[in-house]
């Protein structure tokens, strides 16, 4: 990244051959060897940090006229903290691969005639002539060490760099998922949702699993765009092709999951299993629970009685150690009733991304993403009251 970093862009390859010490983490420009002078006078080193905003794979622009600063508060000849940086303290969690460079503070100084700065060249000059100045006017102290980072972190499995994570200041709660292989079972109206949110979270791998064929009523409650040359083709395939060009670390299977091709799930460390079908469920389930692996069922039961529709979606946890417990309480069906050759079952766009949207949080809670006040064993959430209710798990998850 950091080769394209500074080829591609003019300014921050301006940076480079003025001798700035300039990295990159993430999807943070790093400014590393910035002087500075502390509250005795005394010479010490920082680093400036700048958010990128990707606006394609290879050009990137500045978020603010803001700044991160790992040091110090910064003082001037006088003994006194410099003006005109505005901000306070913060913290800002990085990679290990800079694990040197501690964010203490933000700065925030505002060009006064255009409020904004021309790129990131004027920026980083600008903010490292504030800071610096007096180190190097005092000490002879030197920011154009030429020192080169190279090393930008660990290497995303996004095609596109995901500056949404750095824009929010969450890197480090992203991490939570780096190692996940994360399988989803049925791409149905829910599953074909819960299986956008889960391509934007930075799991290792997704595994997507469905052998029915995607038809019109299918494209009327998945997510995206519907291109004709669809219709007729396996859902995998359809899944496959929409997102084959946004991440790596995405395979899309045309079958089903049972004991025959249940050695697919090797290595797999949580499901989800979006099916209406309760011997199927009940397949999927025992592959799961007897190689330990925690997974969450989805379901949603819509009736019309009354001329409106009404009724709940839900999402239950299943854990690998109380799968077994969790399975003989009932919450999801596990067998075909006698009547289920004449069910209607009414599916709705919104709520099949509702139904998805509880089960990506749940997940995430789990994984300490989100805060969770309850954690959760069984959720519902009743379309009359646009309420939930629930079971909490036992101890053991």
């Amino acid at each position: 990244m950091y080769q394209k970093l500074v080829n591609h862009n003019e300014d921050i390859g301006r940076l480079v051959s003025k001798g700035y010490a300039i990295g990159c983490d993430s999807n943070y420009l790093v400014v590393r060897d910035v002087p500075y002078l502390d509250e005795h006078l005394d010479l010490a080193w920082g680093a400036i940090v700048a958010k990128l905003v990707a606006v394609d794979k290879l050009r990137f622009v500045q978020d603010d006229h803001q700044v991160f600063f790992a040091g110090g508060v910064p003082h001037g000849l006088d003994g006194a903290p410099i003006r005109n940086l505005g901000g306070g303290p913060c913290s800002l969690a990085l990679s290990a691969g800079a694990e040197d460079v501690v964010v203490q503070r933000r700065f925030s100084n505002k060009p006064k005639n255009t409020g904004k700065y021309r790129d990131f060249f004027d920026k980083i000059d600008t903010y490292v002539s504030i800071i610096s100045g007096p180190a190097m006017s005092m000490k002879g102290a030197d920011p154009f060490t030429f020192r080169v980072q190279e090393d930008c972190g660990p290497e995303s499995v996004f095609k596109f760099h995901d500056t949404l994570t750095s824009r929010a200041e969450i890197t480090d709660l992203s991490e939570e998922f780096r190692e996940e292989i994360v399988a989803v079972v049925g791409l149905g109206g829910t599953g074909g949702y819960l299986l956008d949110f889960l391509v934007k979270t930075p799991v290792k791998e997704i595994r997507a699993f469905d052998a029915d064929v995607f038809h019109v009523h299918n494209a009327f409650r998945s997510p995206g765009r519907l291109d004709e040359s669809e219709l007729g083709r396996p859902k995998a395939t359809v899944y496959g092709d929409r997102y084959e060009n946004f991440r790596d670390g995405f395979s899309s299977h045309e079958t089903f999951i049972d004991e025959e091709t249940a050695d697919l799930l090797g290595g797999v460390t949580f499901a989800f299993v979006c099916v209406d079908k309760g011997s199927s469920r009940s397949e999927i389930f025992e592959a799961l629970t007897s190689r330990g692996i925690p997974f969450i069922d989805v379901g949603m039961g819509l009736k019309r009685r009354s001329g409106a529709l009404n009724g709940m979606a839900r999402v239950t946890y299943f854990g690998p150690k109380t799968g077994r417990e969790t399975m003989g309480k009932g919450y999801a069906e596990l067998s075909d009733g006698a009547d289920d050759l004449y069910r209607t079952n009414i599916q709705i766009a919104e709520l099949n991304a509702l139904n998805a949207a509880l089960a990506i949080i749940r997940y995430k809670q789990l994984r300490g993403f989100y805060f969770q006040d309850k954690a959760h064993e069984h959720l519902l959430f009743d379309l009359s009251d646009l309420g939930t209710v629930g079971e909490v798990m036992p101890d053991e998850n």
